[in-house]
């Protein structure tokens, strides 16, 4: 199973597999910006067999002038998939607490680094209890995997890419954060408020419910056209550290838009630089 999959799984799917003799590796990635760490939430209950990877130390780099939620070391990043027992071509699934933002960094960090069959359960956790389905206490210890991480199977733009994409005329950079903190009014985590000149606003909840549950893929088209994501066009996302935005990217591949490049840093590592500019109001004005 090398190849690329849906990026989606539903419960009753996933079910079915992990019954299989050699079933799916599951990985819990829940998390929060803010609260308590997302391991205490794995400890209290989890899907039966799935090893906890923490998002912020095993499948980023540390914070700094590269953003919040900068690119993992791959070394690093192989050493924790490693111990999360991801095996070379094994089908990996990812789950969170349900909003989908922190398993779609993980999908998308997979599948930067090379390893193709990986899908997100859509609707998370909450899913998966809301089905009735059992849940575990006991954190296994798997044997060590053996992937073996290559970075640059998806497309990543740094702050110079993302502005030049943002400037095009046949290219799109979606900013995909709450409208207030696109047109400059509010700015909770970063110092500066604003978005990058040029970037067009779509904010997440237009493609994706509050249960972490995706649009069908016809509205998800519609919804990015309107907002100028059309064939020949270039696309691009970015939020305030790159977690958000890479729900917008799986977005975009069910959307038939596997090209969608992913600025990692986003508006943190925008806002490190004081010389690079600034935009506020509701249009992408340069």
């Amino acid at each position: 199973m090398s190849g690329i999959q849906e990026p989606l799984v539903e419960v009753d799917t996933l079910v079915a597999e992990l019954d299989q003799v050699d079933p799916p590796t599951l990985l819990d990635v829940r998390w929060r910006l803010i609260g308590p760490p997302g391991r205490d939430d794995y400890l209290t209950g989890h899907l039966p067999g799935a090893v906890f990877v923490d998002l912020d130390t095993a499948l980023c780099g540390a914070p700094g002038l590269g953003g919040r939620h900068p690119l993992p070391d791959p070394a690093a990043l192989q050493a924790a998939l490693r111990a999360a027992g991801v095996r070379a071509g094994h089908p990996v699934v990812v789950y969170d607490g349900g909003d989908g933002m922190a398993a779609a960094r993980a999908w998308w960090t997979l599948r930067w680094a090379g390893h193709r069959p990986v899908r997100l359960l859509h609707g998370g956790y909450p899913a998966w209890v809301a089905a009735g389905r059992p849940v575990s206490t006991d954190a296994p210890t798997p044997p060590p995997g053996d992937v073996v991480v290559r970075p640059g199977d998806l497309p990543v733009l740094d702050a110079g890419q993302a502005a030049a994409l943002a400037a095009a005329d046949d290219a799109v950079l979606l900013d995909v954060r709450a409208a207030p903190r696109y047109r400059g009014e509010v700015e909770p985590i970063d110092p500066v408020a604003g978005h990058v000149p040029g970037a067009a606003n779509l904010p997440a909840g237009e493609y994706v419910g509050p249960d972490g549950r995706f649009l069908a893929a016809e509205m998800l088209s519609e919804r990015f056209a309107a907002v100028g994501v059309t064939e020949g066009r270039a696309v691009g996302a970015y939020c305030g550290s790159g977690v958000t935005a890479a729900q917008a990217v799986l977005a975009l591949h069910l959307a038939g838009r596997p090209d969608a490049a992913l600025y990692v840093g986003s508006w943190s590592n925008w806002v490190a630089d004081p010389a690079r500019p600034v935009a506020s109001g509701p249009t992408p004005g340069r």
